[in-house]
């Protein structure tokens, strides 16, 4: 197909201040831009909702943040004859029913759904508290039934999918391969290593099932805990540095770390993640240590590319044996990095995802 492929991509977040969005449209559009596809960004988020929806309290604002936003999303509809393709990520609107979707099914326009985290399951915001129930978690199942493609992030969503839609296709989250880059020798050179988690405030509670084991591991070795999503975060006996994430310096404050860690409840809420963070980890070459739950055990083989943990005891020995084995961490650094480069980068992804626009656009005109 050689004509332009106008896109309208209907996103949670702002541009670039969104992980799940950063690492799959904003990260494939350069390549999907040489396959002469345009894309368009309509976010239901502005800068003012963001500042407040993902900290505690201020009901009352966020609500009236959300009117407008809603307000501004309707004011789309009517354009949607003007593109060739609506994207939809994750969901068009945070709380409430598929009412966007239904509105874009019916505009004859065809839309992708893709989505890398299970929103189907009902899920209580430490930020929000009971405003989370008014995200209707189960309009996903609609939202599915209604896409003319559903692009999944792992097989436990596309399993959803498939449910409600025969037209579904894997897409795995990517990471860009030629920023994110390996420094070995800074890594093994490391006279303190440093352990690094990086997530957000809803998140860091995962980080929290590992406080015991990194208080048992400090007894007897020398290491730093570097905390990055959270402006404060402390673990008694455990020297520990907690700092805000920031796009700009995400790179940079991941390369800090010696040993990366993505600790992970088993529950369904947890089997939808995509695994982003050991993917961010194994990118930069860092030796990678997860709890074998969902996409990670797809991820990692464990011993061969990172290790897999399940139990404190099997976190204390893996983290243990990577502090005393630069050798190691070197091995697993660089099978990591492979593994990326191989099946989660954006150049091997990003292509997969044109050819479903294009698919379904050509689909489309012979209607």
């Amino acid at each position: 197909m050689n004509s332009k492929i106008k896109v309208l991509a209907l996103v949670p977040s702002v541009y670039d201040t969104s992980p799940g969005q950063r690492f799959r449209i904003e990260q494939w559009e350069p390549i999907l831009d040489k396959h002469n596809v345009e894309i368009t960004y309509h976010s239901f988020e502005d800068d003012t909702l963001r500042s407040v929806l993902y900290k505690s309290g201020a009901f009352g604002t966020k609500l009236s943040e959300v009117s407008k936003s809603f307000r501004r999303r309707f004011s789309i509809i009517s354009a949607l004859k003007n593109f060739d393709l609506v994207y939809v990520f994750r969901e068009t609107a945070v709380l409430g029913p598929a009412l966007f979707e239904r509105k874009i099914a019916d505009s004859g326009v065809p839309y992708i759904f893709d989505f890398d985290d299970a929103v189907f399951v009902a899920y209580k915001s430490p930020a929000n508290g009971y405003l989370s129930y008014l995200k209707f978690p189960g309009k996903t199942r609609t939202i599915c039934r209604l896409a003319t493609h559903v692009m999944a992030g792992n097989e436990y969503l596309a399993d959803y999918a498939r449910e409600v839609n025969k037209n579904v296709t894997i897409i795995p989250t990517t990471i860009d391969t030629e920023k994110y880059q390996p420094d070995y020798k800074r890594q093994t050179l490391a006279k303190t290593p440093t352990i690094v988690w990086s997530g957000s405030f809803s998140t860091v509670q995962h980080l929290d099932t590992l406080r015991s084991a990194l208080q048992k591991l400090a007894k007897t070795e020398k290491f730093k805990l570097r905390v990055i999503g959270t402006p404060q975060y402390e673990i008694e006996g455990v020297e520990t540095e907690a700092i805000q994430w920031r796009a700009e310096t995400e790179i940079e404050d991941l390369q800090a770390g010696n040993i990366g860690i993505m600790p992970l409840p088993d529950e369904s809420w947890s089997k939808g993640k995509c695994g982003l963070k050991a993917l961010q980890y194994m990118a930069l070459g860092i030796p990678t240590i997860c709890s074998p739950v969902g996409v990670n055990s797809d991820i990692i083989q464990d011993g061969e590319n990172g290790f897999l943990a399940s139990t404190e005891e099997e976190w204390i020995v893996k983290i243990k044996l990577l502090i005393h084995s630069p050798e190691k961490c070197l091995s697993l650094g660089k099978a990591g990095r492979l593994t990326v480069e191989e099946k989660y980068s954006a150049i091997v992804q990003a292509p997969r995802v044109y050819q479903i626009f294009a698919s379904v656009v050509s689909q489309n005109s012979l209607r």
